[in-house]
């Protein structure tokens, strides 16, 4: 492709693949928590606390997978050479498979330690430490690989057939928890473990179908012959953007932690308030997501292709698109919480906290867009530097120490923690927005 039809790929060819797969896993995440709402309250609470620490490996994995995808569309912009690309591929498979191998050990041999630092209740723990060890630890290797397999894909414009592959992973997983929790067929029923089997199989399969998905393209550089004869600097330029790119995201991720400990400390309600209200609000920024990991791409096209005044007017238009969904979405979402909650719950004191939370999602799901946007332009134009530091002073400075003070020392549960986490973002949007206005990032391109 010539640089003109890179940067000239529709938004729209890329965001609503992405979207939709978003959706999907959003749809699958909802049906996950009610069918384990179903089998009990204590499942769910359990599973919710371990998934965030999935997520926390992760970001991890995204150290190498987003440092590769940044590197690799910059790179298809300036049109390198195909061994150069090639070279790229070949790195990020390596680090990835060192890194999941070194987060199973620790999954398997740190997990007791781990869940000792909450005060949960005996099944909870319980839970919670079987979903962890199974999908968390022994599928560790496939979600790094699979998370890799994607970023490729996407990154070359083959989005719509990631979504395929995430459509049949999800209805894997479907299938396999309603096998382990319902017994269907005369089956025994697994409870937890069943259903972080079936995520695992699911995430297995997908690694097949997308490894097969790219043999298939001729124009995707992904030749794995004479792995280990990549140049060093390969390694450190990937690093060099991965490492801090993923550590503003690791930040976030380590505060929403500490966040759920506060939580905990507030009781199992609380706990399942959180969940559920995190599960709705997953469909209020699908379309600022999608958008907003379009926007990398599209960025990293454009300041590889020398275009970078193209991408700071593009990107505006962008960002308000996902703000305007975003408001109008959240906004829905409280017209109908009722039966939303309802398909959870049916615990008055669940649901009445969550029926608040979501108001408060107003303001938190506004600033959540324009971080969305923002930050992924950034960082596919290479500016990593300002968005961690200033993100891990405001995950902590301003959620973390928000929450405590409103949510614990002044006594207002869980609904001032989640004002802490909506003023976060809030003003971590507007600063970025910005950012972006100042024009600093032209400065920072890797090409």
């Amino acid at each position: 492709m010539q640089k003109k039809s890179r940067g000239a790929l529709p938004m729209v060819q890329l965001a609503l693949p992405l979207a939709g797969e978003q959706l999907l896993r959003i749809v699958v995440s909802l049906v996950d928590t009610f069918m384990l709402s179903t089998y009990c309250e204590e499942a769910v609470a359990g599973v919710g606390l371990v998934s965030q620490y999935i997520f926390f490996l992760q970001i991890l994995f995204n150290i190498v997978v987003i440092g590769s995808s940044i590197v690799l569309a910059q790179y298809l912009g300036a049109e390198r050479s195909k061994e150069e690309l090639n070279n790229i591929a070949k790195a990020s498979v390596i680090m990835v498979l060192l890194l999941a191998v070194v987060l199973t050990l620790a999954v398997f041999f740190g997990t007791p330690l781990l869940l000792g630092c909450y005060k949960l209740e005996d099944r909870v723990r319980s839970f919670a430490s079987q979903y962890f060890l199974i999908f968390g630890g022994a599928g560790a290797i496939f979600n790094a690989v699979s998370l890799l397999q994607s970023s490729i894909l996407r990154c070359y414009g083959y989005t719509r057939q990631t979504l395929v592959v995430t459509l049949v992973a999800n209805l894997i997983n479907v299938v396999g928890n309603a096998l382990s929790l319902y017994g269907w067929f005369g089956l025994p029923v697994l409870g937890v473990p069943g259903v972080a089997g079936a995520s695992l199989l699911s995430t297995a399969v997908s690694c097949v179908i997308l490894g097969f998905m790219i043999k298939r393209r001729k124009d995707i550089c992904f030749n794995l012959e004479k792995l280990f004869s990549v140049p060093k600097r390969v390694f450190t330029t990937i690093l060099r953007v991965g490492i801090p790119t993923a550590g503003e995201n690791l930040s976030y991720n380590v505060s929403q932690i500490f966040i759920m400990a506060m939580i905990s400390s507030l009781g199992t309600y609380a706990m399942d308030a959180q969940v559920y209200t995190n599960t709705l609000a997953r469909f209020v920024f699908i379309i600022a997501i999608g958008i907003g990991a379009a926007v990398q791409i599209k960025t990293g096209y454009y300041v590889g292709a020398g275009e970078s005044e193209t991408a700071y007017r593009k990107v505006f238009k962008y960002g308000l698109c996902a703000t305007c969904a975003s408001v109008l979405l959240v906004l829905l979402l409280n017209l109908v919480k009722g039966p939303a909650i309802g398909i959870f719950t049916k615990n008055e004191e669940i649901i009445g906290m969550v029926s608040k939370v979501l108001i408060i999602s107003i303001l938190l799901e506004f600033g959540r867009s324009l971080n969305l946007i923002y930050v992924g332009a950034l960082k596919g134009a290479g500016d990593i530097r300002f968005p961690v530091l200033y993100g891990m002073f405001s995950n902590w400075c301003i959620m973390v120490l928000g929450a405590w003070i409103l949510g614990i020392k002044l006594g207002y549960g869980i609904y001032g923690c989640f004002f802490g986490i909506a003023l976060d973002e809030t003003t971590r949007g507007f600063v970025m927005l910005l950012r972006w206005k100042s024009k600093r990032w032209m400065t920072k391109a890797l090409v």
